[in-house]
């Protein structure tokens, strides 16, 4: 059984090759660039929040109009880096709000074979399973148009609820 100076070691000897530095740096750089093109897109129907950098585990920036406001919640465009996909994920101000949404979103297609509540989420979904980093604009482009017709599903979804009429 490893203890944590075992895995400080490994840490070690991996960030003496700098790949991991360069890969993660990049891929943040392109979170950033993601960013700023939302933004730039979106800005007349969505406010955008700060790039969440994580701990080499998920990297996101939050977005959210006023009805989600309204509702305390907001969208997350997330890079999953354990899977290396991006992935659109519906989050709550607080634990209470997330159950909330959990009730009324776990029988949803979105949450298709989820049986508990995700860790940080009402849901998760998977907006490009393996990103091509070699072609960043095309990337850019698919990753735009599933948000974008995903978040208008969900939000009509969730107005359309008989919970919020």
């Amino acid at each position: 059984m490893k203890n944590f100076s075992d895995y400080v070691a490994v840490y070690k000897e991996q960030l003496q090759k700098e790949d991991i530095q360069k890969a993660y740096e990049g891929l943040v750089k392109y979170v950033m660039v993601l960013k700023s093109h939302f933004s730039k897109e979106l800005s007349d129907k969505f406010l955008f929040g700060n790039i969440s950098p994580g701990y080499m585990d998920f990297t996101y920036f939050p977005f959210f109009n006023n009805f989600l406001r309204e509702q305390k919640l907001r969208f997350g465009i997330v890079l999953n880096h354990k899977k290396v996909r991006f992935e659109l994920w519906l989050m709550g101000q607080n634990i209470e709000i997330q159950r909330n949404y959990w009730n009324l979103l776990k029988t949803s297609q979105w949450n298709k074979g989820q049986i508990a509540m995700p860790k940080y989420s009402v849901l998760e979904v998977i907006l490009v399973e393996n990103p091509d980093f070699n072609e960043l604009d095309i990337l850019t482009s698919k990753i735009e148009q599933e948000a974008i017709i995903l978040v208008h599903e969900i939000i009509d979804y969730i107005k359309h609820s008989s919970t919020f009429k």
